[in-house]
């Protein structure tokens, strides 16, 4: 095999010289650029620059185009003219605003996101921006990056207390308590050492927060009992909270009509602060102080609204499967209020007051079936109907992912628990 491969390389052929090969010579003529054109690509072309300020208290317009690099009078006199232009200088403090000018300091374009908005409405950014020889100020919708955040906290004090601990902004929280309110007298029933876990969502916009969103998931541990709901809706319906088991969180009847009272008088015998008589208080009394909502505390019809004898100012609302429900002592009606109205189950319908026979503010809550009077805080209210079939296995997905999430969010020594067994 040896003497193959030196016979192979000794009849392989040689390279040719490099000094035998042919040369050709190629001329060609090249346009040179004329002066005026070579002075042209060395002259800076106009440059812009893009600064960005935070409104600080007390500032002034002169004050704010400053830090911002804006020398442009023009501008100015725009700004204070122009009906939507003026927004930018009822910014909050600590509002961030985005400007773009020139080399000479003459605005191009200023960005900021819109001051007046609320948590259900679209973010708009205003933005001044020059137009021809002038400026055009207009309100655009403003293009948010939804995330998703975990919060875990532990009762306290209360409930709002320890989402401020927990950094949940306040609207958060009080969708916690519609959510739970049919189950939790967030008032009453609340006690130190309750945990709760909250998934939802957050509104962002170029990195800087905007507001919060729905929850997607929260659990509440309340004594010892545990209340779980996850967000679930299918394409081109509406959603709802439901239990892990697919059960609708949402009850016929809410368990209070004020989010934030104390019961002052049961359902039971008692003396009557007025007539000194022993007679049945065929309703619960919440004391509020004067003008805080009430709730309707279920789908109906409103089949009164006006003043009774004792009751005073008084909403009678009728439900379903003979169902009704009477709010009494108003100080006033929700405005447009009127008999054959639908409310649904939290629509404001009235505010606490002390009309009537009352000798202080509070609400006078009354749940009937039948007509005959029952107390609301022991009556057994019943679900909506769960879900079913392939509705419950997506559900399921959704759930599982929840589950997962709580799990993460759980404190050490429970995790620790969960771990070992």
């Amino acid at each position: 095999m040896a003497l193959c491969a030196f016979g192979a390389a000794g009849v392989a052929p040689m390279a040719p010289d490099a000094s035998d090969l042919p040369v050709q010579s190629i001329v060609e003529e090249l346009a040179l650029p004329t002066l005026a054109e070579q002075i042209a690509r060395v002259t800076p072309s106009t440059q812009t620059f893009i600064n960005e300020e935070r409104v600080r208290s007390g500032d002034t317009l002169a004050a704010l185009m400053q830090r911002l690099g804006i020398a442009d009078d023009e501008a100015a006199a725009f700004i204070k003219s122009d009906p939507i232009a003026r927004g930018i200088m009822q910014l909050k403090v600590g509002k961030r605003i985005q400007a773009q000018t020139n080399t000479e300091g003459r605005l191009v374009w200023m960005s900021a996101a819109d001051n007046d908005i609320r948590d259900s409405s679209p973010v708009r950014n205003l933005v001044i921006r020059r137009d021809g020889t002038g400026f055009k100020a207009s309100l655009a919708a403003a293009a948010l990056e939804k995330r998703v955040e975990m919060r875990s906290g532990e009762i306290r004090s209360s409930l709002f207390a320890a989402t401020d601990v927990a950094q949940i902004p306040d609207a958060v929280a009080s969708q916690i308590v519609d959510m739970f309110s049919t189950s939790i007298d967030f008032a009453t029933d609340l006690r130190r050492g309750d945990r709760f876990n909250v998934v939802y969502e957050t509104f962002w916009q170029d990195g800087e927060y905007v507001r919060p969103g729905r929850i997607l998931a929260a659990e509440f541990r309340n004594g010892n009992s545990t209340y779980e709901t996850v967000w679930f809706e299918e394409p081109g319906k509406s959603g709802g909270y439901f239990g892990f088991d697919g059960r609708s969180l949402k009850k016929a009847f809410l368990k209070s009509p004020l989010e934030f009272s104390r019961v002052s008088s049961g359902f039971s015998m008692r003396m009557h602060p007025i007539s000194g008589k022993w007679r049945a208080h065929k309703g619960v009394d919440f004391a509020a102080a004067t003008g805080t909502p009430i709730r309707a505390s279920g789908d109906g019809v409103v089949d009164f609204a006006g003043s009774q004898n004792g009751y005073g100012n008084v909403v009678v609302i009728k439900h379903w499967s003979n169902y009704s429900t009477a709010y009494a002592h108003m100080s006033r009606f929700a405005s447009n209020l009127r008999p054959g109205q639908k409310v649904n189950q939290g629509d404001v319908i009235g505010y606490v007051g002390t009309t009537g026979w009352s000798t202080g503010p509070h609400l006078h809550y009354e749940f009937r079936v039948n007509n005959e009077p029952r107390d609301p805080l022991t009556v057994d209210m019943p679900n909506v109907q769960p879900l079913a079939g392939a509705e419950l296995q997506r559900f399921r997905k959704v759930a599982g992912d929840m589950t997962h999430r709580f799990a993460l969010m759980l404190p050490q020594e429970d995790t620790a628990k969960v771990a070992s067994n």
